[in-house]
């Protein structure tokens, strides 16, 4: 079965750091971009960043380029979201996602077919 697994949310200070790791596992072979989304309460889900798995390109919403970096370990079967300089806007929950279609719609939650469950990002003041 395959499934996306988040993990290293929590709680850190504004101007702190996080790194949040998704593993793949199950049927995820087929992979053409990850992708990382938030949802604060009350506010739709929002594109965070995403990284085509062949090429490494990658992509990022304008509130975190510069402060966010997305990457990927073909060997692990993992892509990670390394978060610097936070602030309380970015807390959330972040969601992992799999595009396994070549769907191309890089910073479209629709373009992706495959989720995690999400994990808390809070930051505090």
């Amino acid at each position: 079965q395959a499934q996306l697994v988040e993990s290293g949310g929590g709680l850190v200070q504004a101007g702190g750091s996080l790194r949040l790791s998704c593993a793949a596992s199950g049927r995820t072979t087929s992979r053409y971009a990850m992708g990382w989304f938030r949802q604060a309460p009350g506010k739709e889900r929002e594109f965070v960043a995403a990284v085509i798995w062949s090429s490494e390109f990658t992509y990022y919403a304008d509130s975190v380029k510069g402060r966010f970096t997305i990457s990927r370990d073909n060997g692990k079967n993992t892509v990670y979201l390394q978060m610097n300089n936070l602030k309380p806007e970015d807390a959330a929950v972040y969601y992992c996602a799999l595009d396994r279609g070549g769907s191309r719609s890089i910073d479209n939650s629709n373009g992706y077919d495959l989720w995690g469950r999400g994990t808390q990002v809070t930051v505090s003041s």
